[in-house]
Parts: structure tokens; sequence; C-alpha cells
């Protein structure tokens, strides 16, 4: 298939690498000329602004924005409403608000253009492992965009197939149309504050460890805490790829010296609180964990460094200075 792909971050450039590989046209456009010029040699097109990218895709036209949430994909998607006609798709993959997706929706389907929420899993990994996507709109668009989610998607691969498990079997491939516009943001949303939770409780345990040399004597241990992390990733319930990067950071970085434990939230885990509060469901893990980063920008810890090592191993993501 063809696709324009409009944000060529940490994210972006990698979704275009893996469709382009799996044989889909992408055509994409950065404010960075730098950040497009490193994928037109790959055999990737570029396209100077958007009204050149627009023109350079064949109708029903499909463009999928990977930018930050906030102004600057509000003012992209409206210049680019002025410029799509009816039957083209916009697909904004970034970490939206799930109720701005709702509005955009409506106001788009009123010029015949649909809008799909793309909720996207994978971090700066998603070039090789996949993507996990988590899909809202209307069923017509997303159906008609299938290949282009399977081809980012990391497929069943080596992970055992749930018993007794029916349901949609997209779902096992790792992208699933959860819904209408709203819902796949909404679920990417949910998930992150989910990941907030398992971040601190990683966070929280290996600091403990590391604090038993402070217990009394003769109670007191020194423990190797990346041999411990090493030791959780073979056989443990605690098992996960979070702590597979937990013990990549450990092993590079025992003291984690290179961080200083200043903790950001993307917005993502407010929104999954503010969404708690608003449908009386208790989320008393999720709230602490968020709490949890904004204390770390006050005091720092062992915990909070092994936070911004998480952030970074599986997002890029940079800690911002006090």
């Amino acid at each position: 298939m063809q696709l324009g792909i409009i944000g060529l971050g940490r994210m972006g450039g990698n979704i275009a690498r893996r469709l382009a590989r799996g044989g889909h046209q992408c055509i994409v456009f950065d404010r960075d000329p730098a950040a497009a010029r490193g994928l037109t040699d790959k055999g990737i097109s570029g396209a100077e602004a958007l009204p050149a990218i627009v023109r350079q895709l064949s109708k029903p036209r499909a463009i999928w924005l990977m930018l930050p949430a906030g102004e600057v994909t509000e003012k992209t998607i409206d210049e680019l409403a002025g410029l799509l006609e009816a039957g083209d798709v916009i697909i904004d993959g970034g970490n939206a608000f799930y109720k701005d997706d709702i509005r955009r929706a409506k106001a788009l389907k009123a010029k015949g253009v649909h809008y799909i929420d793309c909720g996207t899993s994978g971090g700066v990994w998603g070039l090789e492992r996949g993507y996990c996507l988590m899909i809202g709109g209307d069923k017509e668009a997303v159906d008609r965009l299938e290949p282009i989610f399977k081809t980012l998607a990391p497929g069943e691969g080596d992970i055992a197939k749930t018993p007794a498990r029916g349901g949609d079997p997209r779902a096992a491939q790792g992208y699933l149309h959860c819904g209408p516009a709203g819902a796949g943001h909404f679920v990417k949303m949910i998930h992150n504050g989910i990941e907030y939770g398992l971040m601190q409780a990683y966070a929280e345990g290996f600091n403990i460890l590391r604090g038993a040399e402070n217990l009394p004597d003769g109670e007191r241990f020194q423990f190797d805490v990346a041999d411990i992390a090493e030791l959780w990733r073979r056989g443990s319930v605690v098992g996960s790829w979070l702590l597979d990067l937990t013990a990549m950071a450990l092993a590079e970085d025992p003291k984690l010296d290179q961080y200083a434990g200043n903790v950001a939230d993307s917005g993502e885990g407010r929104w999954t609180v503010n969404a708690a509060v608003e449908a009386a469901v208790p989320a008393h893990v999720l709230t602490a964990a968020l709490y949890a980063r904004f204390r770390s920008r006050e005091q720092d810890s062992f915990a909070d460094k092994l936070l911004s090592a998480m952030r970074k191993k599986f997002g890029g993501h940079v800690e911002t200075k006090r």
C-alpha cells in the first residue's frame, strides 16, 4: 500500500523503514530536512511540505501522523483537513488524548475524511520487534488499511497461544480494532498508566534490594542488583520486557551514575488517573506511580534513576533538567 508519514522522530522514521521493508510505498515529511534525508537514501520518497505529500499520494490517500500530542498535531490536522478530500484517511499514531480524537473524527467526518486513532507501543525497538497497535475509528477505514497495520505489528512470533482463547484473531498478531474514534488511544492511555505502575514496582523493589546494606548488624546483605535482574529474567513470575530492559541498563551502569533520577511523565499517566476519577474506578497503584514521578523532580533516589533508565531503554527518552 501507499502511506504518507509526517513526523520522523524516534518512532516515525522506524515506522517508515518497517513498512518499506514490507513492500509498502512511503512518502515522508518532517520539518527537519535531515530526518527525511536519512530515509530517502533508503528508497523512501520525501516531500518538502504538506501540500506536496498530499499531491504525491494516490486517492484515496492515507497519512500517518507521528507527532507530539497537543498544538503541533492540532495544527497539522487542521492543515491536512483543507488539503484532503472525501474518502481520504488521517491516522494519528502519537499519544493523543482520546477526547481530542472524538472531536477530530466528528469534524473530519463532515468533510468526508476518515480519522483513525492508533495507539502505538514499541518505542525505539519497533523496527525489529514490531509495534503493538491499538486502533480506533470506523470499520471501513480500518479494514482498508489492514495491510499497513499487519506489517507494523509483530505477529504471533514465538509467544505461546492462550489456551481456549476465542475473540478477534488480530489481537494475537499484535494489532486490534478496539472500537470507534477515541477507543484506540483510550486503550493506549490505560496501557501507559499500567506501564507507570509496573515500572514503579520494579524501581521500588530494586531500591529495597540495594538498601539491604543499611539493615542492622547481622542482617545486612550486599546484593548485585544486576545479577538479580538477570536471574529474574529466567523462569520468574515477574519476568517481562521491562525487566529485560532493566537488566540491560544495570549491566551497562550498575550504579546508574549517568542518570539524575528526574522522571518525566508524557501525560498518559495523568489522563489515566483522570479517567479513573471520571469513571469512579479506584486506581491506587497507578495514581501513586504518577505522584512518585512528580516527587522525583524534587528529590531523587536509586529507584528514580532506574525509572529513568527504563524510559531511556524502551523509548529513547532523555531526562529533563531540573
